[in-house]
């Protein structure tokens, strides 16, 4: 029996006439290129591999909406099972019965609730967090632990957690955060996964613009690492006069692949070309995003802020709210007074050793900048022969002769600091926060460093994520400065007070708070 010839699929036209219009705009680029030189740069429209595009998934928006709700289910579903196992497990070896009471049931259930809708509403769940993950571990934390207590203040005021195992409760804050840290992570892999060019949930991106600008795009931010699929790349000639209908070709194109999103990487300088660019893609069923210019690429959370009816790119700033701002400060005040209580002996016993070690004031006070570049006398235990306060101020070095016998001692575990505990509870430093130089050297390195001012935006502290990684000590290259602040504007970026509370306790419990001292 003769078999019937396939019918070809209704798509397969449009390949052919994508194929067509493509090589033959390259055919008329090359022909105006041997007219005249200065169409060197003739609009073109780039396809991988010479071929047509293969045509959009439609499926791509609904895949990542999938995914979103899947990853949300799977955390859900973990939080509940993480909790069972535990109660089970912990009454069965403990009491030899079941833990499976109603109260218990009910907690469980409203912190995975809690826990889950925390993360839908803060956007933790689209697919474009997976790609751009940061500060992971304590975002996670910091909504697994809000969602945790008010789960237990609701089960306190319904008198429902008298019937709950105290030390079921305990294990399930552990155990649970764990358990989805070690979902996310895994959710984390299939989404990048399914990201990746060719993947289902690929974002389809179209760009338009100079083709200095496409390249430096494609090369600086690396479209394949953040989840897009490059359809097209549509290169405009710098010229006023032919704009527009290399804009018309590139709208055909773009309305023909059906991209999910258009990028015009033309300079911001360049309004009426942005213009024409925003007009003529307003027809196209996507998304038009403006590319980011070089300037973005200093300030990592710049976005869009509205001022009443006045719009603007906010870049940076202030970066603590006055909430934010009075939570930090009663902590530090609470902290510091109970330090300067509880440490005094020890602080009179350190200041007697110097005095005897040594000729000279058991304390050494040295002008700092401190918050919004204000200066202030540091408080702290003296350490050296020396006491230079002005601007020849030399860092000490390994070995440094000046350093007394008592002061290395007090230098290597940072007791030489705990003076300082006066500068918080005056309000002029707080626990946290980049650690102040010498007025002498924060003036040289804010003229070698752009952003090191921004470390003045927050108050100094007496420890902070620099040191606690490692980070101290003598700063004799250009390499430790630029790691020291970056470590800074990291914490400045992600501050929270859990942020604070882990700082504090690798301060006094880790290895690395304790290298590079002098």
């Amino acid at each position: 029996m003769q078999q019937r010839p396939r019918r070809p699929r209704d798509r397969a036209p449009l390949f052919q006439i994508g194929a067509i219009l493509f090589q033959l705009e390259a055919s008329l680029s090359l022909l105006a290129d041997k007219r005249s030189a200065a169409s060197k740069s003739r609009a073109r429209t780039s396809t991988r591999g010479g071929r047509a595009q293969q045509p959009p998934r439609r499926n791509a928006v609904l895949a990542r909406a999938v995914l979103a709700c899947a990853a949300a289910g799977v955390e859900f579903v973990v939080v509940c099972c993480v909790a069972l196992a535990i109660g089970m497990l912990y009454h069965a070896f403990a009491y030899d019965g079941s833990g499976l009471t109603a109260p218990n049931l009910e907690l469980w259930l409203l912190v995975a609730m809690l826990f889950v809708l925390s993360n839908a509403m803060r956007g933790d769940y689209r697919i474009a967090e997976y790609l751009s993950l940061r500060q992971y571990g304590w975002r996670l934390l910091s909504v697994w632990n809000a969602s945790f207590l008010t789960a237990l203040a609701f089960g306190f005021l319904a008198k429902s957690t008298a019937e709950s195992s105290r030390g079921v409760i305990v294990l399930f804050y552990v155990g649970g955060y764990f358990a989805v840290y070690a979902t996310r992570l895994f959710l984390l892999r299939v989404a990048r996964g399914a990201t990746t060019p060719g993947g289902l949930a690929a974002r389809r991106v179209f760009l338009v613009g100079l083709e200095a600008n496409i390249e430096n795009f494609t090369h600086r931010y690396a479209p394949a690492a953040c989840g897009m699929e490059i359809v097209a790349a549509v290169c405009l000639r710098d010229d006023e006069e032919t704009i527009d209908e290399d804009l018309e070709l590139a709208a055909a194109a773009a309305r023909m692949l059906r991209p999910d999103d258009v990028f015009i990487l033309t300079p911001w300088s360049r309004t009426q070309a942005i213009d024409r660019c925003v007009d003529a893609f307003l027809r196209v069923p996507a998304q038009i995003h403006l590319g980011p210019e070089s300037v973005l690429d200093r300030f990592v959370d710049a976005r869009i802020d509205r001022i009443g009816a006045v719009s603007s790119l906010r870049l940076g700033g202030a970066s603590l709210n006055p909430l934010e701002i009075a939570a930090k400060r009663c902590f530090d005040i609470v902290v510091s007074s109970l330090g300067i209580a509880l440490l005094s002996p020890l602080l009179l016993l350190v200041a007697a050793l110097i005095k005897l070690d040594s000729p000279g004031p058991a304390l050494f006070l040295q002008r700092r900048y401190g918050f919004n570049r204000e200066s202030f006398r540091i408080f702290k235990f003296r350490s050296m022969t020396t006491m230079e306060d002005d601007r020849n101020v030399a860092q000490a070095t390994a070995g440094d002769r000046r350093v007394t016998r008592v002061g290395r001692f007090l230098r290597r575990y940072n007791i030489d600091e705990l003076p300082q505990l006066i500068n918080v509870l005056r309000g002029e430093m707080s626990l946290v926060g980049p650690r102040p130089h010498a007025m002498a050297h924060d003036q040289l390195f804010e003229r070698r460093i752009a952003l090191y001012a921004r470390r003045h935006n927050v108050k100094p502290g007496i420890t902070g994520w620099a040191q606690v990684n490692g980070l101290r000590g003598e700063i004799d290259t250009p390499a430790k400065l630029r790691s020291r602040i970056e470590h800074d504007l990291y914490y400045i970026d992600n501050w929270s007070l859990f942020f604070d509370l882990w700082i504090i306790f690798l301060t006094l419990f880790s290895p690395k708070a304790y290298r590079n001292a002098v």
